[in-house]
């Protein structure tokens, strides 16, 4: 062997040794999951153990937050970095006939970063950031396969008429009356044979279920759904006419259904789990288990029967605690002690500076986030945040701030942008019942200033309404 193969053959083995070293990706974002939806967060009615399992595995988090409280801006958070002062994406623009304003192709988000990393990038669920052929489409965003709905209105029924296959729209066989193909199932086996066949390959996936969002719809063979109706003992409730396909399919059994739901949404991480176990894979993949918000309200659902903000105040569209706090799990076995609980305060435009030190790469734009990687792997020296901030821009406009303890409202932004502030002692009053702002006039200046400086205007999404 002469001295230049051996070299060519040593840089080789070399380069395939660091690919293999790259963690692998499991990024699990379910949709209006309430805080208090999994057993490990101390649920009591519906059953999760496979995440309780995987909470085991690794880290909980106690106070960690969706991007707001609602579905595409929360997920735009997630992915560019930035929080909703500054992210492109501040609420659900809605496009018609299909899909959501796009994410512009100038913001840098995680999936580009990973491609740079040399990842296979996959998303499989709901986008909902750019309707097909924008430059918000998954396919122009980083995403080499991309399998479900691109249009969040669509995925609200999960009997639909159709999916996307990257740029392919793929039709099903569903109608109003005959509901055969169940999206999700169609979208869970996509992500278990792409996981098959890039098991050799550093992969990053985005797996954004759409349970458990309403409707509150189910196969009827599901041996769950009859288990729940009996454990719970609900009776029937009657419509008097048939769904015409129209709003939210409506549900017999709301209560059954929506447990049904969670448990298949378990099942499915389940699966995933069994199959990185079955190839050799689960010490070197990260896995990383969260929701975009709060619990809803839609389609029957009844979250204060199930206890789902886990005790907070408020739901899916609100800024207060059970709006805004989720549930986040990571596991990584190779890297982070089993059975850790973790008070960090942080939130989603943490992911992005968090991935890009693992994988070691830089990002070249301004990010609002914080690597919570000091935090996964127990190190003792943990930076904080001075603030987070957080913009709803529905229902009159909402803004948000935690500041240690400390947290600030303020409600109808839009009419009313210098309307007063309700201030929060987090440390005292979880259930945010008593506003406290005339005891402390310091504390609400303080959350005015950064109210203040971190809105900047966005054309698309002005929070101010301007005369």
């Amino acid at each position: 062997m002469t001295k230049r193969i051996f070299t060519f053959l040593l840089i080789l083995l070399s380069t395939v040794v660091s690919a293999q070293k790259k963690p692998n990706v499991i990024f699990i974002l379910v949709d209006d999951m309430g805080y208090g939806d999994l057993g490990v967060y101390g649920q009591k009615l519906i059953e999760t153990p496979n995440l309780d399992k995987l909470a085991a595995s690794g880290i909980k988090f106690n106070q960690f937050y969706a991007g707001t409280s609602v579905c595409a801006p929360s997920r735009a958070s997630l992915l560019t970095g930035l929080h909703t002062g500054h992210s492109p994406i501040r609420g659900n623009y809605e496009i018609e006939p299909e899909g959501q304003l796009p994410i512009p192709d100038s913001v840098e988000v995680l999936s580009e970063m990973f491609k740079k990393a040399n990842y296979k990038t996959a998303t499989f669920g709901k986008w909902g950031l750019g309707f097909p052929g924008s430059e918000g489409d998954p396919n122009k965003q980083g995403m080499d396969v991309f399998y479900g709905y691109n249009c969040q209105r669509q995925s609200h029924n999960y009997y639909p008429s159709h999916l996307w296959d990257n740029n392919t729209k793929v039709a099903l066989q569903n109608t109003i009356i005959n509901q055969i193909q169940y999206a999700p199932d169609l979208i869970q086996a996509k992500a278990l044979d792409f996981i098959g066949k890039n098991k050799s390959n550093p992969f990053f996936i985005y797996l954004t279920y759409t349970l458990p969002h309403a409707a509150l719809q189910i196969p009827a063979s599901d041996e769950k759904f009859e288990y729940y109706k009996n454990k719970f003992k609900e009776e029937k409730k009657v419509f008097k006419n048939q769904w015409d396909g129209v709003g939210y399919q409506p549900q017999s059994f709301p209560r059954a259904a929506y447990a049904t739901m969670v448990s298949k949404l378990d099942n499915y991480v389940g699966e995933v789990l069994a199959k990185i176990n079955e190839l050799g894979l689960r010490d070197n993949t990260i896995i990383v288990f969260t929701s975009d918000n709060g619990p809803h309200t839609e389609g029957g659902n009844d979250p204060a029967f199930f206890n789902s903000s886990g005790g907070f105040k408020g739901l899916k569209r609100q800024l207060t605690e059970g709006g805004i706090r989720v549930p986040l799990i990571v596991s990584w076995p190779s890297k982070i002690k089993k059975a850790q609980t973790s008070d960090y305060v942080g939130a989603f435009w943490d992911f992005f500076p968090t991935f890009t030190e693992i994988t070691g790469q830089k990002f070249t734009q301004h990010k609002d986030g914080i690597s919570i990687l000091p935090v996964l792997l127990g190190k003792q020296k943990i930076k904080q945040h001075d603030f987070l901030y957080w913009e709803f821009h529905e229902n009159g406009g909402r803004q948000a701030v935690r500041i240690g303890n400390w947290k600030g409202i303020r409600e109808r932004v839009k009419t009313n942008p210098n309307g007063p502030i309700e201030l929060y002692d987090l440390n005292t009053d979880l259930k945010e019942s008593i506003n406290v702002a005339d005891k402390y006039p310091e504390i609400v200046n303080k959350i005015y200033k950064v109210m203040e400086q971190e809105h900047i205007e966005h054309p698309k999404f002005p929070l101010i309404k301007k005369n």
